[in-house]
């Protein structure tokens, strides 16, 4: 089953796929008015077929499931949250261990906290 997980921002949004267990950031994606059409486009392009998204606490939940409502009012696939505590922070831990170029960090992190969430589901 070809899985997509999203790691959910306001400002920016990390995109995974897992495709035959194989777990891969895709891109960030900002979060603005063309944001749910990026998703449906990368939906398509690795015909995914179960989506998962990190979901924190407080505010953030809040909007996180405002988000999630959009999402599903366009592509009827079916969609779950999972915890995303410290995704971020275990994301940082492999940007640095790959020794990646800081230069990169912003726009590679929130797709490997993405690619953390799904190493979450498949475990």
């Amino acid at each position: 089953m070809n899985l997509l997980a999203i790691d959910f921002g306001t400002k920016r949004i990390g995109l995974a796929v897992s495709i035959q267990d194989i777990i891969t950031p895709v891109e960030t994606i900002n979060n603005d008015s063309q944001t749910l059409t990026k998703i449906k486009e990368v939906i398509g392009q690795y015909q995914i077929e179960k989506i998962y998204v990190g979901l924190s606490e407080g505010k953030m939940a809040e909007l996180t499931k405002k988000f999630i409502k959009k999402l599903q009012d366009m592509v009827e696939l079916p969609t779950e949250t999972v915890e995303e505590a410290v995704s971020t922070i275990e994301a940082q831990e492999i940007f640095l261990a790959n020794k990646n170029k800081k230069k990169n960090y912003k726009k590679s992190i929130d797709s490997i906290a993405a690619a953390v969430i799904l190493r979450r589901v498949n475990n």
